[in-house]
């Protein structure tokens, strides 16, 4: 695995193609309160970009481009939280969308383990090291251990993706996992307008 750490934005000159893997790193998980610190990417080639957000007044223009072209697939585990804080701190609308979690719990269910240390370590053999998630992601230099939890967090999702597409097209749920990735463009909608504990379509 390489690491590349960034200040604030990526570089023009990379060039990640169109299947994106995408994690975030925050001081909590209020993402009305807790700022975004760390933006990580990769495309599934072993090597991690993290991007170091500083200063939140300053804004990645090539980072906001990224993440609102349609055409690049965005993979994350647990989307609805990366993409929710994404667009508090950016307000953007991010769209082609897939979610690792959604997936597994569509296919795999069999089980309540929807983790991406679970994932990992049961459709790749590879174990993940955790300790480093509730960490000072604020901290103005982030540690080597921080880095590598960080940069281990998209590592495999591209991985994930392939193998989790294959279970759901085996059990014929393919088309509503698209579905809940679709909709995760608006329930992240609702979250931020208040409806983040509410199941609207409870009676």
């Amino acid at each position: 695995m390489k690491i590349k750490l960034h200040q604030d934005d990526i570089p023009n000159s990379i060039k990640l193609g169109n299947s994106i893997a995408i994690d975030t790193e925050t001081m909590g998980l209020n993402h009305q309160r807790d700022r975004l610190c760390l933006v990580q990417l990769s495309n599934g080639n072993g090597t991690c970009h993290l991007v170091k957000i500083n200063d939140l007044k300053k804004k990645p223009n090539n980072l906001i481009k990224l993440l609102k072209d349609k055409k690049n697939l965005k993979i994350f585990h647990y989307a609805r939280f990366d993409v929710n804080i994404l667009k508090h701190t950016y307000n953007i609308n991010i769209q082609n969308i897939y979610c690792t979690k959604i997936a597994s719990k569509l296919a795999r269910t069999f089980t309540d383990k929807h983790g991406y240390k679970d994932l990992c370590a049961e459709l790749l053999n590879k174990k993940i090291n955790k300790t480093q998630q509730t960490s000072d992601w604020g901290a103005n230099n982030l540690t080597l251990s921080q880095q590598k939890y960080a940069a281990t967090d998209v590592l495999y999702l591209n991985k994930l993706r392939t193998k989790l597409n294959k279970m759901l097209l085996r059990e014929n749920r393919i088309q509503l996992a698209q579905a809940c990735f679709d909709f995760i463009e608006f329930r992240t909608n609702l979250d931020l307008l208040g409806w983040d504990n509410m199941d609207i379509f409870k009676h």
